[in-house]
């Protein structure tokens, strides 16, 4: 490889940090109004009237716009429409933050004051605030007959007689509790309707679902919106159907003003509205044979909601398929149920749902190596996935499975059994402070899966000058992950040409196909795909250019960095480039990559889940202060099987942030609410990682090519965070010798 798998620069790294990147707060258009948000500020209600009059008359003020004012659907939804934009008189508020009216102003300040003269009625209502009270169904919050909204479930092999014939059986509930995604930047939109064109500017993790909500808010084709990502400061799934909503506010001001009109969340409202990763209660059951070989699992999963689906029922999917964790589980019976609180929606996070389940099975399997007198590396060694081994659903893995060796490579580098020997010493010299060991051991099912394999598909667009310089827009986006300098770097490995040569656009919905959501670590695999396409698309049309020129044969040719060598003589790309397009050469191609079938059968949740999977393996060493409660992780051992590694820097990045933002909803993360409001709306008092709290982080990673990857990769976006949770809860637990139930983890749960 040229490129590929190297360490590169960053290719928007300069502007980064230079602060010459454009976010979408630093647009700026002549006459731009400002937007502010009404909102409900009760948990549950109905809505009786709306007098904007006073609002109106606020020096400034351009447009106070209610329910009334919308032209199109009043309703958002990915799979439901259970979500209003404006809450209508005589319709239901469902949770603090449900918006009620929007207003538009020459100043931010006006905007306030005009936020504060909009009064309206509202007949409270009795709140339901947990998965418990849900359930129950004594009173509904948005569904006539049932808070149980959703349900999915798994049913392969014969579970009962598993625990007719097993040696050991573990029954455990776990619960574990929201996480804010803490992005840097909020969220934020700037819409620009010129009458003709609506044009929005923001910061998303996919253009095209706000393309399709502003289009049946403001009844327009979809050929009027065009929505242009920004450089994002962070998305982890907040950014995936969220900004549809912000952008949409902005939207409806600037189509009835006929004027730029920008949104920028407060970091309290953005907290407050905004999805958060489902609060968790799970009750699992799992068979064990003397030797630790797993027969059979039965779980039970409430995912809470909140007000709206929003994701959830595709969340849902993923939590399913997850439930048995990376393990050979013959006999399998899966219950997921997703349940409406008067709360604030919950939907995309890093771990799509899984580490909500990864956690309990990851502690049912340590607990049972305690119970059967094995080591917790050596039960998860026994039942760990290989090729010809089926996961939970029965998808039989025919390639690309690194799972026992990111087993055997942890226990290699991290030096387990002497590391072992050490921390029974310490614990023997110390009373107060105890150290304690923690594994994990996950899957995770890389693309949208089987429920939504009609969505995975992606468009890249490929496009070399005659000066040899390239241009690049993909249909995913970059939300800081990296993923414009690995398409870059693929474009790069495919034609040749140097990567300071090689331009990655902002995507923009006029230009690419509809290429789904920037999630489930699918974008170097689908968008990379579609460049690698589209740039072999044009390679070929050189090469055959070229052949017929210097009367050569293709394998004649041979193509280093930035170089072509034809007959003995070189020429560089940019001289290549000029004699292909002065002779009439096609150097812009488009590409694309489709999900391969995936067969599944929904009703039973049995088959193919998804197109491939990574494989991950963490240790982690914790010191707990038993007098305190306080938990300080010391060093974090981590390997991931990634199938082949584009950017290899960006790679070990996203390892080490996915590890720390994991550390943070196991220990430090924790939203608390009073009577379904949220009270931890900043960083003061929702305690986020700081780089103090960062510990020593040794990271590994497995290449299990994937013959369906570009150049053989899979993703690491996701599985990064996935294993520290339940990594450090096993530690904590082996620390004090008590299990750990519950994360996040507060001092007072230790004390």
């Amino acid at each position: 490889m040229k490129v590929v798998g190297k360490i590169v620069k960053r290719i928007e790294g300069k502007e980064k940090a230079y602060g010459e990147a454009k976010y979408t707060p630093d647009i700026y258009f002549d006459r731009m109004l400002y937007a502010g948000v009404v909102y409900s500020n009760i948990s549950h209600g109905i809505l009786k009237s709306i007098d904007i009059s006073e609002a109106e008359k606020v020096p400034g003020i351009v447009k106070v716009a209610t329910y009334e004012d919308v032209p199109g659907t009043n309703k958002f939804g990915v799979l439901t429409k259970d979500m209003w934009f404006l809450i209508p008189v005589g319709e239901k508020i469902r949770f603090e933050h449900d918006a009620i009216a929007l207003i538009a102003g020459e100043t931010k300040e006006a905007v306030e004051e005009a936020i504060s003269k909009v009064k309206f009625e509202v007949e409270e209502l009795p709140a339901v605030l947990t998965i418990e009270e849900a359930i129950k169904d004594e009173i509904k919050v948005n569904n006539e007959e049932t808070n149980i909204a959703f349900h999915k479930k798994i049913r392969r092999g014969e579970v009962e007689n598993s625990f007719e014939i097993a040696d050991l059986i573990i029954e455990r509930e776990f619960r574990t509790d929201y996480q804010e995604q803490a992005y840097l930047e909020t969220q934020g939109a700037v819409a620009n309707f010129d009458g003709e064109i609506m044009r929005i500017y923001g910061s998303m993790q996919c253009p095209f679902y706000v393309q399709e909500d502003v289009s049946e808010i403001l009844d327009i084709p979809f050929n009027k919106v065009d929505v242009i990502q920004m450089e994002t400061g962070g998305g982890f799934g907040g950014k995936e159907d969220v900004p549809s909503y912000i952008a949409s506010k902005a939207a409806l001001l600037s189509y009835l003003t006929k004027r730029p009109v920008k949104i920028i969340y407060k970091r309290e409202d953005d907290i407050k509205e905004t999805s958060k990763r489902h609060p968790s209660k799970s009750k699992y059951k799992v068979a064990f044979k003397k030797d630790g070989t797993i027969i059979g699992l039965k779980s039970e999963t409430y995912l809470d909601m909140g007000a709206y689906s929003t994701l959830s029922p595709i969340v849902m999917y993923r939590t399913l398929t997850h439930s048995a964790g990376a393990y050979k589980v013959p006999n399998v019976y899966v219950d997921v149920y997703g349940v409406y609180t008067n709360k604030v929606p919950c939907g995309a996070f890093r771990g799509f749902g899984s580490p909500q389940v990864l956690f309990a099975i990851e502690s049912v399997m340590d607990e049972a190596a305690e119970k059967l007198g094995i080591d917790p590396w050596e039960i998860r060694y026994k039942n760990a996935l290989e090729v010809g081994g089926e996961t939970a659903t029965g998808h039989k893995l025919e390639f690309s499975v690194g799972a026992k060796k990111t087993l055997e490579n942890i226990k290699k580098l991290s030096n387990y059994e002497q590391l072992k020997k050490e921390v029974e010493e310490f614990n023997k010299n110390n009373n107060i402070k105890k150290r304690g060991l923690g594994w994990s051991h996950i899957i995770y099912g890389v693309s949208l899966g089987a429920g939504g394999q009609h969505l995975d598909a992606s468009n890249s667009e490929v496009h070399v000058f005659p000066d040899g310089t390239i241009n690049v827009m993909f249909g995913g986006t970059e939300i800081g992950q990296g993923s414009k300098t690995a398409i870059s770097m693929i474009v790069s490995e495919i034609l040749g040409q140097k990567l300071d040569k090689i331009n990655v656009l902002q995507t923009d919905t006029f230009i690419v196909q509809d290429s789904g959501p920037t999630v489930a670590s699918r974008t170097t695999v689908f968008s990379g795909n579609a460049a690698k396409d589209a740039a072999e698309k044009i390679k070929n049309n050189i090469i055959e250019f070229l052949c017929n020129k210097f009367k050569v044969k293709p394998e004649d040719i041979k193509i280093n960095l930035g170089v072509y060598k034809i007959n003995d003589k070189e020429y560089s790309f940019d001289e290549i480039a000029k004699m292909c397009n002065d002779s009439n050469v096609k150097l812009n191609e488009s590409g694309w990559y489709r999900s391969p079938k995936l067969h599944f059968d929904m009703e039973n949740g049995v088959g193919e889940a998804y197109v491939t999977y990574t494989y991950s393996t963490q240790l982690t060493l914790v010191e707990v202060d038993t007098l305190t409660g306080k938990v300080d992780v010391k060093k974090m051992w981590i390997s991931h099987d990634i199938g082949k590694a584009i950017n290899y820097d960006g790679v070990i990045g996203q390892i080490q942030g996915g590890a720390v933002q994991g550390m943070g909803h196991a220990i430090m993360e924790e939203i608390k609410q009073k009577n379904g409001k949220i009270i931890t709306d900043n960083f003061n008092n929702y305690i986020i990682p700081t780089i103090k709290d960062v510990p020593e982080i040794i990271p590994d990673v497995v290449e299990e090519e994937f013959p369906y990857g570009p150049f053989g990769a899979k993703g690491i976006g996701e599985p990064s965070l996935m294993t520290a949770p339940p990594s450090i809860a096993n530690a904590v637990s082996n620390a004090i010798k008590k299990r750990i139930i519950k994360i996040p983890i507060s001092m007072e749960d230790i004390i």
